[in-house]
């Protein structure tokens, strides 16, 4: 609480209602005529004055230890806003800004192991944005404990920790608590003070919690970041599975026809390029819009048409409106495609390939369906168990093609879009095949995605 009633007790506030309380029970007591019934209230009020004073009384550092929880919890969810980025200058800044009222200090700073990135306050600091973190600064980063200090950015003495009570000399006092993610020290909060007396027991749970908040929505950034970076490897690892093959084809293709045909050899070389282009652009992204990914698959498409004839492959497209927008994992349909074109085709005869998008409730089904060679259900049902159970290391190097694929799409609808996501596959020897992916909430996250458009 700031401002003049900031040092006002819980205690002093119900002692003053309990007087005005007292004080109204006396005149109906005295109106009510009935002296048990007078004595009665009389009696209660005695026994509610023992109640409160008890409760007063017991006004421990366990009730600024729930004052300071209290404030570190109304904080929370906004500062979480801020950290999905990491520890930047802007948000440091956002940061710094929302959480100064929160305490009574004169000035709070966010720092990174290096620097400082953001101060806010009126107290006077030579360390300000952008400046080398000063010796306590450092010394908190290197003990990765909170501690309190006099002069708190001042190089020219030795950093002098401090006690309650204990009153010192000095420019500027401070609270300096290190922000852990995994152990490891990221940064720094540095709340400033005038004087050593306002650093209390509130201000200290107060700082350690704020500490404990940032550290650990820093901790789930890094995690978010982790998820993002294993995305990544996984899709250029489905790359590497796929791609020399589809590579050496294409390149075979394009020189066959550069006698025949030399101007659809050049068309194919432009459009294998932009399928290339777009295929290492998007193993950069986490998500990108399904249209995109639909486009790849049109391209992919068109050079297996070259390749075995325009007559060989036919392919349909029905997407229900709206739901070409919706994020999802680079190598989502292509690989299913692939697949199809590599496993079903017969040695003569069209190959029809529907690919179909449409919403069920909250979820979005990815169907891939063609006409091809289809397989037993014991074959479909070994390729699901190996999409969607864990193998070994050894017959991880053994799966190639279909497997492999399967897996790696499988897990990843998964991981973005939670339980309930799932790969299904429904097949019929000589009939066909059809493999469908069930996005669990995307219909909710496309209509957010809308919204935020």
């Amino acid at each position: 609480m700031r401002g003049p009633f900031k040092n006002f007790s819980v205690g002093a506030v119900s002692v003053l209602f309990l007087l005005v309380g007292a004080a109204v029970a006396l005149a109906f007591a005295w109106n009510v005529g009935d002296p048990l019934v007078a004595v009665a209230i009389v009696a209660g009020c005695a026994f509610a004055a023992v109640i409160v004073l008890g409760g007063s009384v017991s006004l421990t550092p366990e009730d600024t230890r729930s004052e300071a929880t209290e404030r570190t919890l109304r904080v929370a969810s906004n500062t979480l806003g801020h950290l999905r980025g990491g520890l930047t200058v802007e948000n440091a800044r956002a940061i710094c800004a929302m959480l100064l009222p929160e305490t009574s200090a004169e000035g709070i700073a966010i720092t990174d192991t290096v620097s400082v990135l953001a101060f806010e306050g009126t107290i006077e600091t030579p360390y300000v944005p952008g400046s080398k973190n000063a010796k306590p600064t450092l010394e908190v980063l290197e003990s990765k404990r909170m501690e309190t200090f006099v002069s708190v950015d001042q190089e020219s003495q030795d950093v002098r920790p401090f006690s309650i009570g204990n009153r010192r000399q000095g420019h500027a006092f401070g609270i300096i608590v290190p922000l852990l993610v995994q152990d490891r020290a990221v940064g720094t909060i540095k709340l400033y003070y005038r004087r050593d007396i306002d650093i209390d027991r509130t201000q200290l749970a107060i700082a350690e919690g704020l500490g404990t908040l940032l550290s650990t929505q820093l901790s789930s950034y890094e995690l978010d970041r982790q998820a993002e970076l294993t995305a990544r490897a996984e899709v250029k690892a489905l790359q590497a599975q796929i791609n020399p093959h589809f590579l050496f084809n294409t390149l075979n293709t394009i020189a066959s026809f550069t006698r025949t045909n030399p101007t659809k050899a050049r068309d194919l070389l432009r459009e294998f390029s932009l399928f290339y282009r777009r295929t290492l652009e998007s193993s950069e992204k986490t998500l990108i819009p399904l249209s995109q990914e639909l486009d790849q698959t049109r391209r992919y498409l068109k050079i297996e048409k070259a390749r075995f004839g325009e007559d060989r492959i036919k392919e349909s497209e029905h997407v229900e409106k709206g739901c070409a927008e919706l994020p999802v994992p680079s190598f989502l349909v292509q690989p299913i495609v692939e697949n199809a074109v590599r496993h079903a085709m017969r040695d003569d005869g069209p190959l029809h390939v529907d690919v179909q998008v449409a919403t069920d409730g909250d979820d979005i089904l990815i169907a891939v369906a063609d006409d091809g060679l289809g397989m037993d259900k014991a074959v479909a049902d070994r390729l699901l168990a190996e999409a969607t159970e864990p193998r070994p290391e050894s017959a991880e190097r053994k799966g190639a093609g279909t497997g492999m694929a399967l897996r790696n799409v499988a897990e990843r609808i998964e991981r973005f879009f939670g339980v309930g996501s799932d790969v299904e596959i429904v097949s019929k020897p000589g009939e066909g095949t059809c493999v469908t992916l069930r996005l669990a909430g995307a219909r909710r996250t496309l209509v957010s995605t809308e919204r935020s458009g």
